[in-house]
């Protein structure tokens, strides 16, 4: 792990600790603003914030035993822990999604009218304001670590905005204009949204269980640092992988084949510390071999047929 990764480490977890004690606050006023209102939209925005605790305390979790070193057993660290706690916010996303949406369906046959719309719009308000600051955090933290446990918190907390102005719509029009089926209406617009976050928060944290490439404007921009070195001639077998927060890339380097074996280890060491202040949260693994080697019994080599030659054309 790099010293940059280990201070990265501590954002991540407050901005977990942040999440679960925002979740707490709004459990406490949601439940009496329920109570209160009798309003479904109300009660499946309680459910939410209910979820959101139990996913922000998955999170804390997983972003803590992700910053665990590597050990016998993990070699390269437990990063992945931050996609497998993502997937679990995920799955209960869509569970609150269809409860809501099953309550807000049998709310439809129910007549009765919501009661005390100015506490539930000012408890959505309260809501509102508390989301918008945690997001603001959330994002500085992401931009800091790139944890995808966090980020997969941020969404589903973007949803929560949504959420909480739909509660808003819904008290306003079913107690204030009598529309006695906006408050179920709602309700399941709330139900398809936390579905739809629940389908674009996996796919993070899918990518880096699946050990996903890089995007190709990172992939170009690490070889561009890696090709300023004059004794490198070229790089093959190049390929990339995220964990948490940590980022991995090894890659086949060509050099002149006369070299010595320290003046190799010293065009390594070179390149490594180029990449390194350029990409401070990446742990490299460098293979060499000489100019104009073809590893044809390597099968990964099919992944990138085509050699990054510097210097020269192919």
């Amino acid at each position: 792990m790099t010293e940059d990764q280990r201070r990265a480490i501590p954002f991540a977890v407050r901005a977990a600790l942040a999440s679960v004690a925002m979740a707490c606050a709004l459990i406490a006023l949601k439940s009496y603003a329920a109570w209160s209102t009798g309003s479904v939209a109300m009660l499946g925005s309680l459910a939410d914030s209910g979820l959101d605790l139990l996913a922000s305390l998955v999170t804390l979790y997983g972003v803590r035993l992700a910053a665990e070193p590597a050990d016998h057993d993990h070699r390269f660290g437990h990063g992945k822990a931050e996609a497998l706690a993502a997937l679990f916010q995920v799955a209960l996303i869509a569970v609150s999604a269809a409860g809501i949406a099953w309550r807000a369906i049998l709310r439809f046959s129910d007549a009765t009218p919501t009661t005390d719309g100015e506490f539930g719009v000012g408890v959505s308000l309260i809501a509102i304001a508390a989301t918008f600051i945690l997001l603001a955090y959330q994002r500085r933290v992401i931009r800091r670590t790139g944890s995808v446990a966090i980020m997969a918190d941020n969404v589903h907390y973007q949803s929560d905005l949504f959420l909480n102005l739909s509660v808003i719509a819904a008290i306003v029009l079913d107690q204030y204009f009598g529309f006695r089926g906006a408050d179920p209406v709602f309700g399941i617009l709330i139900a398809a949204w936390l579905a739809w976050g629940a389908f674009q928060a996996s796919s993070n944290a899918i990518d880096q269980l699946m050990d996903k490439e890089w995007p190709e404007e990172q992939r170009t921009r690490f070889l561009d640092v890696a090709a300023r070195h004059p004794e490198l001639k070229g790089i093959h077998d190049f390929r990339t992988r995220r964990a948490g927060t940590h980022d991995f890339a090894q890659f086949h380097m060509y050099v002149a084949p006369d070299m010595s074996v320290r003046e190799a280890h010293d065009v390594v060491e070179a390149v490594e510390n180029n990449l390194r202040k350029a990409f401070p949260r990446v742990e490299v693994l460098i293979h060499l071999d000489p100019d104009g080697h073809v590893d044809t019994d390597n099968p990964l080599i099919e992944a990138d047929v085509t050699p990054h030659w510097f210097g020269k054309r192919v």
